[in-house]
């Protein structure tokens, strides 16, 4: 049975059978915002909402050793923020996105991700102690408006879950006026062993490089 986590949960990256998950995806799912609209109210108005799920690789040493972001953000606007070229697979092959999804679930839930990130920590660079995991708004609706934002950590592959190991439904921890960034949880490595915490912490964040500026200074 799937873990529902809660903010500030930390658990092991074991399952009932006692052995160790270490290859696995992390998936978000967000729904696009619906409002009634037309004559007397009759009808709705779908507005695409454009979430970036991203990652940063921390080492031993508390630095940034390597990185998962959209390549669609253009490299001028990047250098400007001092952040390398967007890309989607980790330098070992260790972790890889699914690509962009620019508008989010229409019509309801549709149960599944719309980004995912791979996991496999067999791959994983010795030299990493931890990964966060986060998502930036592109664009200008904050979270309050957004009906529904969860992770979740399950085996199997971006377009087939095979089981839900643990889920998270970040939306429902605190109230997000003004908020257009999240800090959804982190893989760190301790003694030896990979567990997960879930953070669920909203910012007012404007960009991607001031979110990886408040990981790096306040979560590291």
């Amino acid at each position: 049975m799937a873990i529902n986590l809660q903010k500030g949960q930390r658990i092991n990256l074991e399952k009932s059978t006692g052995a160790k998950l270490t290859n696995f995806c992390v998936g978000v799912n967000w729904g696009a915002i619906e409002v009634s609209g037309g004559f007397l109210g009759f009808g709705k108005k779908t507005t695409d909402v454009d979430l970036d799920l991203s990652c940063i690789l921390i080492d031993e040493n508390k630095k940034i050793c390597d990185h998962i972001y959209s390549p669609l953000y253009r490299e001028d606007f990047l250098q400007r923020l001092g952040l390398p070229k967007g890309k989607l697979v980790t330098n070992d092959g260790a972790l890889r996105h699914s690509g962009d999804d620019l508008a989010g679930d229409k019509d309801g839930d549709d149960g599944l991700d719309n980004e995912i990130i791979s996991v496999d920590l067999g791959k994983l660079s010795s030299n990493v102690a931890q990964i966060f995991f986060f998502l930036n708004n592109v664009g200008k609706e904050d979270f309050s408006m957004i009906p529904y934002a969860k992770i979740r950590m399950y085996e199997g592959t971006p377009t087939r879950v095979y089981e839900v190991f643990a889920s998270y439904n970040v939306s429902a921890e605190q109230q997000y006026s003004s908020k257009r960034a999240m800090i959804m949880g982190k893989l760190y490595k301790k003694e030896g062993a990979w567990k997960f915490n879930a953070i669920g912490d909203a910012t007012d964040d404007a960009s991607l490089a001031h979110t990886i500026d408040r990981i790096v200074k306040s979560y590291v």
